[in-house]
């Protein structure tokens, strides 16, 4: 009874829900709106017992000297302090259990919350983006290796693209007629992206629409049950 009753709460209110989207009348805009507002609700519990859980974890690393137990120590100092700045000045324009910290305003020009965000989270993030270009550069020199037709095709059209969105490109093209603008290096780029690009790119969009229908269709069917923590 444990899996069977989730089982048929699962497929009632995926049946409202697939419903309300094709019948948008009372009731089942009305309970859509309730199961709405219940999702938001259970989010918050949810969001809650991740940082509980992150918390256990980083804190087992940290007493069990794992390898590199000093980045477990400072994720847990940098969520303490993240967590008291929004507690005791609070975030925006809420105030903390210490108000707004006029104080620390006129000093920082902004609520510590807020400033520990601006100049050091956004500041790691964009770090971290910035690594990952390193990662895309080697995925792309990966893909560019001339192996087949298919891969030579991938290889030409994106040196194509990547001219055509230059200076160098435009001044490389800009000698021939106005009769043969067609071939100007930047018009190719833009039918590149505007024709087969879109085209491979809906492609994909309707076989990810597509699977998400699959999985859909085994969650409110019950054949798949990964989200009752197994099979049987």
């Amino acid at each position: 009874m444990k899996r069977t009753i989730p089982l048929i709460i699962t497929f009632i209110i995926g049946i409202i829900v697939l419903s309300s989207e094709f019948i948008p009348h009372k009731p089942f805009s009305s309970v859509n709106e309730s199961l709405e507002n219940w999702f938001l609700v259970i989010s918050g519990f949810a969001i809650l017992l991740g940082q509980l859980s992150l918390l256990r974890v980083n804190t087992f690393k940290v007493t069990e000297k794992a390898e590199n137990w000093q980045y477990y120590l400072a994720g847990l100092i940098s969520f303490a302090i993240m967590l008291l700045c929004g507690i005791f000045w609070g975030t925006q324009d809420a105030a903390g259990l210490l108000g707004n910290g006029d104080k620390i305003i006129s000093s920082l020009g902004t609520k510590p919350f807020e400033y520990l965000f601006v100049n050091v989270y956004q500041h790691l993030s964009a770090t971290m983006f910035a690594l990952l270009a390193f990662f895309i550069a080697s995925a792309a020199y990966r893909a560019f290796i001339v192996r087949s037709f298919e891969s030579t095709l991938l290889m030409i059209a994106a040196v194509v693209v990547m001219l055509g969105r230059t200076s160098v490109g435009t001044t490389m093209t800009a000698w021939l007629p106005q009769h043969l603008k067609f071939l100007h290096l930047p018009n190719i780029a833009d039918f590149i992206m505007n024709y087969p690009n879109n085209a491979a790119q809906r492609a994909i969009l309707i076989s990810a629409a597509l699977g998400i229908v699959g999985s859909s269709l085994r969650i409110l069917l019950g054949i798949e049950r990964s989200y009752l923590g197994g099979k049987d």
